[in-house]
C-alpha cells in the first residue's frame, strides 16, 4: 500500500510547472482528447516524476510530490487498473451470453459464461478491449467486441444525493458530481478534494486546474474506493461520514454511445 502524508498532493501539471520544464510537453495521452491513459503515456509521466524526484534543485516538498505520484503511476503500470468489484460492460457481436455487465472477482479475474475466468492483472483500462479481444479470441474466431470499465467511488458532502456510485472511468469529475444530484447551494466548490484511504490525493489549485482541463477519472488515476468530497463552509469530517451512513445509493451509469 502506498502511504503519504495527508497534505502531499501530486499532479502532472504541478510537477512540470514547478520543475521549470516550460519547454517540455506532457505526453499526448495526458489530455482531454484521450479518455484513458495509455501505457506509453504513463511511462512518460513516470520518467518525468522520477527526474523531478531526483533533482536537488527543487524543494523537498516538490520531490515528495514527485515521488508519491511516481509510486501511483508505477503501481498502475505493474498491477494494472482493475480491482475486485469493478464492472466491465461487454458487448460481443453474435454472443448474447457475453453481452452484459460483468464484475471483476477475487484474484482480479473477469468471470465470463462458457469461457471462464480471464485475468486482468497488469491490464490498464486503455488496454481492456485489446486484451479481451485476444483472450476471447482463443475461444471465438475473430470476435467483434466493445468493452469499457466502471468503477465504484463515493461522492460525499454538499451534494444533493451523497453516496456510492458506479461510473465510467472515462467520466469527468464534474459529470460525477451531477450524477450525485449536483453541488448544494452552500457547497464550497473551490475546496473540492479527492481522498484515498487516509490521504488526500487531489485538492486545491491542482484539482481546480484538472477540472478546467476536463480530465477524466482515469486521467486523474482514480480507482475503486476513492472519495470525492464537496465541503461546505464550516463542515466537519464527522458530518461527511454521517451523510454516507444515512444515505447510501448505488447507480450503474453506462455511456451507451460507446457501443
Amino acid at each position: 500500500m502506498i502511504r503519504t502524508p495527508p497534505r502531499i498532493l501530486a499532479t502532472a501539471t504541478a510537477i512540470l510547472l514547478l520543475a521549470g520544464q516550460a519547454h517540455a510537453q506532457t505526453p499526448d495521452d495526458w489530455n482531454a482528447g484521450r479518455l484513458r491513459m495509455t501505457r506509453q503515456g504513463l511511462q512518460e509521466l513516470l520518467a518525468m516524476y522520477e527526474e523531478a524526484a531526483r533533482s536537488r534543485g527543487y524543494s523537498e516538498e516538490l520531490r515528495a510530490r514527485a515521488r508519491y505520484e511516481a509510486d501511483i503511476v508505477r503501481v498502475r503500470l505493474e498491477e494494472g487498473d482493475f480491482q475486485v468489484g469493478d464492472r466491465i460492460v461487454l458487448q460481443v457481436e453474435g454472443q448474447p451470453q457475453l453481452t452484459d455487465t460483468f464484475t471483476v472477482a477475487s484474484g482480479t479475474v473477469l468471470p465470463l459464461p462458457v469461457i471462464g475466468d480471464i485475468s486482468l492483472k497488469g491490464v490498464l483500462r486503455s488496454e481492456l478491449e485489446s486484451h479481451l479481444h485476444r483472450e476471447i479470441g482463443r475461444f471465438i474466431k475473430d470476435p467483434v467486441l466493445r468493452a469499457h470499465s466502471l468503477i465504484r467511488i463515493s461522492v460525499l458532502g454538499a451534494v444533493a444525493q451523497p453516496g456510492f456510485y458506479v461510473v465510467p472511468s472515462e467520466a469527468l469529475l464534474t459529470d460525477v458530481l451531477m450524477i450525485a444530484g449536483g453541488p448544494a447551494p452552500q457547497a464550497k466548490l473551490t475546496s473540492i478534494r479527492v481522498e484515498r484511504g487516509n490521504s488526500r490525493i487531489w485538492d486545491g489549485e491542482p484539482l481546480q486546474q484538472a477540472i478546467i482541463e476536463g480530465r477524466t477519472l482515469d486521467q486523474l488515476s482514480l480507482r475503486a474506493g476513492d472519495r470525492i468530497i464537496v465541503p461546505e463552509p464550516g463542515q466537519r469530517h464527522w458530518l461527511t461520514v454521517a451523510q454516507i451512513v444515512g444515505t447510501v445509493s448505488t447507480l450503474v451509469y453506462a455511456i451507451t454511445r460507446v457501443f
